[in-house]
């Protein structure tokens, strides 16, 4: 199916947040293999395909980067500061996922790592991420 438009159009991303249950959570981070941002922490995530929505991309991406299978995902919010990412204009859809316990994880796709952090104790995170973060972490204390 081929698009033509008269306007710019911006791309389309989805992250996935998943953090574990528990006294002392800890989030999954994916450090990237590729610019921008090559070495630094993120969450799984990456651009949306034409045949799916933005939660279906979340999981997908989260499953490609880390090994990991979610299949119940709630949307954060969407991100879309304009220099958020320095390839081009990118609106980004997170979701949260809620997992019992650190699941077993590796990096795979353009992912060099995946690893569990405490969320007390996180690195320092490529685009917007840290706001995603606090976003997902308000929205736990409400639930």
């Amino acid at each position: 199916m081929a698009y033509t438009y008269d306007y710019p159009r911006p791309a389309v991303t989805a992250d996935c947040v998943v953090i574990t249950r528990g006294d002392s959570p800890k989030v999954l981070l994916i450090q990237r293999g590729g610019e921008p941002f090559k070495g630094s922490w993120a969450f799984p995530g990456g651009f949306m395909n034409m045949d799916e929505d933005t939660e279906q991309c979340a999981i997908r991406e989260l499953e490609e980067e880390t090994g990991l299978v979610v299949s119940e995902v709630k949307q954060i919010g969407a991100y879309s500061a304009v220099n958020r990412d320095p390839r081009g204009r990118t609106i980004t859809v997170a979701y949260l996922a809620v997992v019992d316990c650190v699941i077993d994880v590796i990096g795979q796709d353009d992912a060099v790592k995946a690893e569990w952090f405490p969320i007390n104790n996180l690195p320092s995170l490529a685009f917007d991420h840290i706001e995603i973060m606090k976003d997902a972490l308000s929205m736990l204390d409400k639930n």
